[in-house]
């Protein structure tokens, strides 16, 4: 994994939004209506070549594929592994939701409302049989997306996303939820070890870790037990892969809302750090965590480490100026070291492949141009 060692570099989530074409093609296979497989497939490989070319016009130093061929950074796992089928039953909304919805219905009633714009609908999953990974063909076409779309960009480095196990849905086959997590990190290590292989970061996408430690329904100690034993499936799954191949994304959700319920970094940071990853990505420019950065004076990052802060909105069409870009991202450095910051977003642009995605295309360029600009004003501060 590349450092920041005589310049700020610059990377983001993930998921971008996926072109109109791409998208109507991509509803009629989610929906099981006809479709041109091979005409879809090269769309996605035309998007992912797109997107890289995009991120380095934009200046950003660690790139990826945009997600371009996922119908989402989470349920694409439904084509990947097998033992899950698909629910009638309403998709479940998140414990940790809940409050925020009880104290803003009225502004909850029209925000679930653009979910309508989204290529497939969020659908309930039920473990019913042995979880194994089938999607060797899928990761192939990712790895030869991403590998292709850099041929001829000039990169620093380049990832790829992938989710953390947990739950995708309830549990009915295996005799306890445990032995359920275990066997979903067993099949994802596969995909893990396949993108490492392949010459690419791993970046694990892991927003369980921030949801379970918001669980209201659970007691603060049954709340920190499950979220110790989420870190150990995790770390199992990961075993003997190198902690510099591995970057952690973890975030308080899609919850693009009021956030008054968010609970302190404070309470993850300890969790977060105990997973066996290089580099750590997290909220910051979410204003309800502005102010966090004051955690690392007490806080102190293990030699070797990296911080991955989010110093762009995903839940905003606002660009953010350089120069607080810049002032946040030095903050970063002064506290745990120059070389290991590399400044980030807060979460995907596009975490769903929709029509309406959470940050207009062309103002998450601009974002991500505004985060160069950021991080190479940072870098006059801290290599004058």
């Amino acid at each position: 994994m590349q450092r920041s060692s005589d310049r700020m570099l610059t990377t983001h989530v993930g998921s971008l939004a996926r072109p109109h074409a791409l998208l109507e093609t991509m509803r009629e296979k989610e929906a099981g209506r006809p479709y041109d497989h091979a005409h879809f497939e090269q769309q996605v490989r035309d998007a992912v070549a797109e997107c890289v070319r995009e991120q380095v016009k934009a200046g950003i130093d660690i790139v990826t594929d945009g997600e371009q061929g996922k119908v989402a950074f989470l349920n694409y796992v439904k084509d990947r592994l097998t033992g899950f089928e698909a629910a009638n039953d309403e998709p479940i909304m998140p414990e940790s939701w809940k409050k925020e919805v009880a104290d803003f219905p009225d502004y909850y009633h029209g925000y679930f409302n653009k979910y309508s714009a989204a290529v497939s609908p969020l659908r309930v999953l039920v473990c019913r049989g042995e979880i194994r990974y089938e999607g060797q063909s899928a990761l192939e076409t990712d790895i030869a997306n991403l590998r292709d779309a850099l041929q001829e960009q000039s990169v620093v480095e380049a990832f790829l996303p992938s989710i953390s196990p947990r739950g995708f849905g309830r549990n009915e086959f295996y005799p306890s939820d445990q032995d359920y997590y275990v066997a979903v990190g067993e099949a994802m290590r596969e995909e893990y070890l396949g993108i490492v292989n392949a010459g690419f970061i791993l970046q694990v996408d892991d927003p369980w870790l921030i949801e379970m430690l918001s669980d209201p329904t659970l007691e603060h100690a049954a709340r920190r037990r499950d979220a110790a034993q989420h870190v150990e499936v995790l770390n199992h799954a990961l075993r003997g892969i190198p902690e510099e191949k591995i970057r952690l994304h973890t975030c308080y959700g899609l919850n693009h809302g009021p956030r008054l319920n968010d609970i302190p970094m404070s309470e993850v940071v300890d969790f977060m750090l105990s997973i066996n990853a290089g580099a750590y990505s997290f909220e910051v420019a979410n204003p309800r965590h502005y102010h966090e950065w004051h955690l690392w004076e007490t806080v102190k990052l293990a030699p070797g480490k990296i911080l991955i802060p989010g110093l762009l909105g995903h839940a905003t069409n606002y660009v953010e100026h350089p120069e607080m870009i810049a002032d946040y991202a030095v903050n970063y450095a002064k506290l745990v070291g120059r070389e290991n910051v590399i400044a980030g977003a807060d979460c995907g642009f596009s975490s769903r492949a929709s029509f309406a995605p959470e940050v207009h295309p062309t103002v998450a360029l601009a974002k991500l141009a505004a985060l160069s600009e950021g991080a190479a004003l940072a870098t006059k501060r801290l290599w004058k």
